[in-house]
């Protein structure tokens, strides 16, 4: 089981060097077309005017949350169907069960490694 390695990913996250570090893993599989936005309203317009196969976003972030990002995404009829993994450094059950309740594609804890990154991303994509 793989994934398109010519898929376009929206990396969400507040903390710049978090974004880089998620970028690079993204490289390390091959995974070289990404975007960033540095909070859930910059995501949301960029998702809006671009063509994203995949967010991955972080949790806690001002002003909008990631989890108030996935709402967003998946209210909106153009991007209800788009593959979204959540990133959060608490592995809190009520979290989990939150972003699942909101439609969350996969879950990842912090810190992670490039595998990691590559069987989340092959687990929704073959379910997209």
């Amino acid at each position: 089981m793989s994934f398109d390695r010519n898929m376009k990913v929206l990396v969400v996250d507040d903390y710049k060097t978090m974004t880089r570090i998620i970028r690079n893993l993204l490289k390390q599989i091959e995974i070289n077309d990404s975007d960033e936005a540095a909070d859930g309203q910059e995501a949301l317009a960029k998702l809006r005017a671009g063509n994203f196969d995949l967010v991955i976003s972080d949790w806690n972030m001002a002003p909008m949350t990631g989890l108030d990002l996935l709402k967003e995404v998946r209210a909106d009829a153009k991007l209800k169907d788009l593959p979204f993994i959540m990133v959060t450094a608490e592995s809190k059950t009520e979290n989990v069960v939150a972003a699942k309740g909101a439609g969350v594609s996969n879950y990842i804890v912090k810190p992670f490694n490039a595998e990691t990154l590559r069987e989340k991303i092959t687990k929704v994509m073959v379910h997209a």
